[in-house]
């Protein structure tokens, strides 16, 4: 009975229609990221990764549309999913393949296809618990922050000018342990409750506009700056999570001690 509702609830939603503005914003995303792989596979690997930058604000700011204009819906959600795999998933693991990966023959286009296979994992781990998990955080690496740290780790190496060898042997592991942290069950922060539209501290101002000056400064620098401090910021938060219960637990025995 719960099976055939939920099933009567979704087609009625399809015939009232859908929404435009957020969607539309979903497919200039799923746009962008389709340009990155054709670009990727002409070799073409900075417009690819600016097309994946691109892909990443259009995919930042349509969810954040359709909760601020109430237009959220079920289709909404699939279809932003849908969008990610390919300008997150599918995308970057080409560029890191088309780049850095094909030297390892059977080692390379494995670890691009694990990338995508986690990541469909993650988003589909997501789309299932998206009505009961926690609005604070995420569980696993979202994958467009591993599609970020991809692209500007080739915008990095192309401004340093690092040599085959460092790229090959750098972009396989990352590649492996990229996907791995998109299934695993660290918890990483949504920033979906900020809301820019509330009143804040001057100081929180001054530090924006002092990130963005520095961001503007040295783009290949910060940008793989800032993604590889969200990268390790889940499993920081972790250890410090696991730290403090057992230092709790610790307390507690002292504080309570077995008594025969």
């Amino acid at each position: 009975m719960k099976k055939r509702r939920s099933l009567r609830k979704k087609k009625r939603e399809v015939r009232r229609g859908v929404y435009l503005l957020p969607n539309l914003l979903t497919t200039a995303c799923l746009c962008s990221g389709f340009y990155a792989i054709i670009a990727a596979l002409h070799g073409k690997y900075l417009i690819a990764t600016v097309a994946i930058f691109i892909a990443f604000i259009f995919d930042g700011v349509d969810g954040r549309v359709a909760r601020l204009t109430h237009t959220t819906s079920r289709f909404g959600v699939e279809y932003d999913s849908l969008s990610d795999l390919v300008a997150f998933g599918v995308a970057p693991a080409i560029l890191a393949f088309s780049w850095a990966l094909e030297p390892w023959g059977r080692w390379g286009w494995l670890a691009a296809f694990l990338y995508v296979a986690c990541g469909a994992l993650r988003l589909a781990r997501f789309n299932v618990q998206v009505d009961t998990a926690e609005p604070r955080s995420f569980r696993g690496l979202p994958i467009p922050m591993a599609a970020s740290l991809i692209a500007s780790t080739y915008l990095l190496f192309h401004h340093l000018g690092v040599d085959p060898e460092t790229k090959h042997i750098s972009l396989l592991l990352m590649t492996y342990a990229l996907a791995l942290l998109m299934v695993s069950r660290i918890p990483y922060p949504s920033f979906k409750k900020v809301d820019i539209f509330r009143r804040k501290p001057f100081s929180t101002l001054v530090v924006m506009v002092v990130t963005l000056v520095v961001v503007l400064a040295e783009p290949p620098i910060m940008l793989f700056v800032l993604s590889a401090v969200y990268l390790v910021l889940g499993p920081a938060n972790a250890a410090r999570g696991w730290y403090v219960k057992r230092v709790d637990a610790v307390h507690q025995k002292k504080a309570h001690p077995l008594t025969r």
